[in-house]
Order: C-alpha cells, then structure tokens, then sequence
C-alpha cells in the first residue's frame, strides 16, 4: 500500500489491489479511516472515526493535494 503523503499525522494512501476503481485516496489516522473519490471532484465515500470538524479538515486536504494525488495513482496504475 503506497503512502502518498503524510500530512498533520494523516496517512495518504491506496491499495494495490484498488485497480479496478475509479481513482480515490484513502486517509488513516491512528483507528480513523476515510475514502475519498478524486476524479471530478473530492467526494466523501465513507469514513469511519472521524468526528465532522475533523473530516472536513481531512477534505480540506485532500482537495488542496488533488492533483498531486491524481498523478500519484496514474503513475502507480498506468
């Protein structure tokens, strides 16, 4: 599992094994979880342990590091 990047204690990253989706990023803190779609927007698909304050930081980031996400998994899947 790649890790992306490491951000505020968050973990950026995705599973080899993730291929056949469309591009998304996972983010893991500590027991907290979250999957986010990248491709036309920043797109919360769950997350688990994350209070509201501290999920919308985490989209924050994820947004403000979208492109840079984006290359990230065409470079690893292409």
């Amino acid at each position: 599992m790649p890790v992306v990047l490491r951000m505020r204690g968050h973990r950026f990253e995705f599973y080899a094994s993730d291929r056949d989706e469309p591009p998304h990023i996972h983010v893991r803190k500590d027991e907290k979880h979250a999957k986010f779609w990248l491709e036309m927007a920043v797109i919360l698909e769950f997350s688990y342990g994350y209070r509201a304050h501290e999920l919308n930081n985490v989209r924050k980031m994820v947004e403000g590091h979208r492109e840079e996400l984006l290359e990230a998994w065409h470079v690893f899947f292409d």
